[in-house]
């Protein structure tokens, strides 16, 4: 399975994650079966597990007037996913960067690439 593959199916278990408040073990493997490619693993389930690091990290570059929590859940499994892949440094940070605005161009409106580039361009 490509990267960009298994960095959608990523976004979509911590899509489910930040929707559903459910628990992100469960949703990887009801996902991906008990065969879980271990960047998949990383970027989900070890991202989870800093949390609280990736949202305060995200906040520092979000505008005044806004907080991880005001964003729509795509934006924020897009953008928790590709801080933590910069932090566990999978790829090159403009690898990571260029295929999180990939998906915010697939996946959110029309603008929000910008936000998403913005964000992790200072990370």
């Amino acid at each position: 399975m490509s990267r960009h593959t298994l960095r959608e199916n990523a976004m979509t278990c911590l899509y489910q994650y930040f929707l559903l408040h459910g628990d992100i073990k469960s949703i990887v493997y009801d996902f991906a079966g008990n065969q879980i490619d271990p960047f998949l693993y990383t970027v989900t389930i070890d991202a989870v597990a800093h949390q609280d690091y990736y949202i305060n990290k995200i906040n520092e570059h979000l505008k005044d007037d806004w907080t991880f929590d005001r964003l729509g859940c795509i934006e924020k499994a897009i953008l928790f996913m590709a801080a933590a892949e910069i932090d566990f440094e999978t790829a090159s940070k403009a690898i990571v960067i260029d295929e999180a605005v990939t998906l915010s161009k697939k996946y959110c409106d029309e603008d929000t690439y910008k936000l998403i580039n913005g964000v992790l361009d200072q990370l």
